[in-house]
């Protein structure tokens, strides 16, 4: 039997303008696809992160719930903060449910996505800067805090190579992801970085997060950059799912629970955070914009 059309959207996540943010392919699934038809469309789409969504709960249900599933070209994914919040914004704004919590069943377990007021929206920041309408609203993501480990390795020589001679500060492992987690001397050294992505595939672990306190003219409390060769993204725009790893470790060091963080990639992001200490969950807040919409005809 032939099967359907797929339904998709592509959005931007972590920004309130189009073409800013991180984007990301949000597929409405109405039956299961298998795993090489998953990964052959994520590398068609050919951007950082393209996910599945299928409904598990009815429609009515008071608080929804659906399968979602993240990912890169060349790779899934366990767990991804923009195509969260990407697939949590289209389904409050299409109006597919009818609540303003969704529940999503990942592989790093249940995830929760809220639908929060736009406080701040004003008339003059109700269109984005092309053009489009912004819904005024923000999602919040409930993640779990990704622990790191100390690294201590004969290969940092290597990885300040791979990160162009950068002066490490800190260096860390996460627990969960593999990833690298390195603090610079500044704000101004993650900006300006330009990293090796030859090298960069031959660091241990998944990929490296790069991160500093923001400078005190930004309004922003840190920024980070995060790289991933080895998964077919040189520089994601805004890796959400780093803030599991960097809200708690800024958190401590700034002696605050809320701050405001800034991917400083080429495209930019925001995301607001806030640690939950007790229960070791990160609160992710941001803004989406939907830039394209259509169908899979295969």
């Amino acid at each position: 039997m032939a099967r359907g059309p797929v339904k998709y959207f592509v959005v931007d996540g972590f920004t309130d303008s189009a073409f800013k943010g991180n984007p990301a392919a949000v597929c409405l699934l109405e039956e299961e696809r298998d795993e090489e038809w998953l990964q052959s469309l994520a590398a068609e789409f050919n951007i950082s992160v393209t996910c599945y969504l299928t409904r598990i709960t009815d429609p009515e249900s008071a608080t929804p719930r659906f399968r979602l599933r993240w990912f890169t070209p060349v790779a899934e994914i366990e767990l991804c903060g923009h195509a969260t919040l990407g697939s949590a914004h289209i389904l409050f704004a299409t109006g597919l449910v009818n609540s303003d919590i969704i529940e999503f069943d990942t592989l790093s377990g249940i995830l929760t996505a809220k639908k929060v007021p736009d406080v701040k929206a004003t008339d003059a920041s109700s269109k984005s800067q092309n053009g489009g309408a912004h819904e005024g609203f923000l999602v919040e993501l409930n993640f779990p805090v990704v622990p790191t480990t100390e690294f201590n390795s004969a290969e940092v020589s290597a990885i300040s190579e791979a990160l162009n001679g950068a002066s490490l500060i800190d260096i860390k492992r996460t627990t969960t992801s593999d990833d690298l987690f390195i603090v610079l001397p500044s704000g101004k050294h993650v900006m300006e970085l330009q990293p090796r992505f030859d090298a960069i595939q031959k660091c241990p672990g998944r990929g490296i997060i790069v991160s500093s306190v923001a400078p005190p003219e930004s309004g922003f409390d840190f920024i980070s950059r995060f790289f991933c060769p080895k998964y077919g993204v040189n520089e994601d725009p805004v890796w959400g799912s780093a803030h599991c790893t960097l809200t708690p470790y800024w958190s401590q060091k700034l002696g605050k629970r809320d701050c405001i963080a800034y991917a400083a990639s080429p495209r930019g992001g925001i995301i607001n955070v806030n640690l939950d200490e007790q229960n070791q969950r990160v609160l992710l807040r941001g803004k989406a914009v939907t830039v394209m919409e259509g169908c899979v005809l295969v």
